[in-house]
């Protein structure tokens, strides 16, 4: 697996986790599928900003009711979050 691929992955667990969406349970439950976790993981990829996203949730102190506007995967947490 290419680094690049690997530190979205994990920018996309941390964003899930910061925003209170637990990935791992989600696919079990069946709200989540593995091509829409690889779809999210792509698009982060496509992020212009990764280095600011890391900061960002390394500087959270609690529970994010909103991403960083930059966040291309906001669409997504959100339907998580609402299910």
């Amino acid at each position: 697996m290419d680094t690049r691929y690997k530190r979205h992955a994990g920018l996309v667990d941390r964003m899930a986790n910061a925003r209170g969406i637990d990935l791992e349970e989600e696919m079990l439950r069946g709200r989540l599928g593995f091509m829409q976790l690889e779809d999210a993981v792509l698009k982060c990829t496509g992020c212009t900003a990764p280095c600011a996203c890391e900061r960002w949730l390394e500087d959270l102190s609690g529970p994010a009711t909103e991403p960083p506007a930059f966040c291309r995967n906001d669409d997504l947490f959100r339907s998580l979050q609402r299910d």
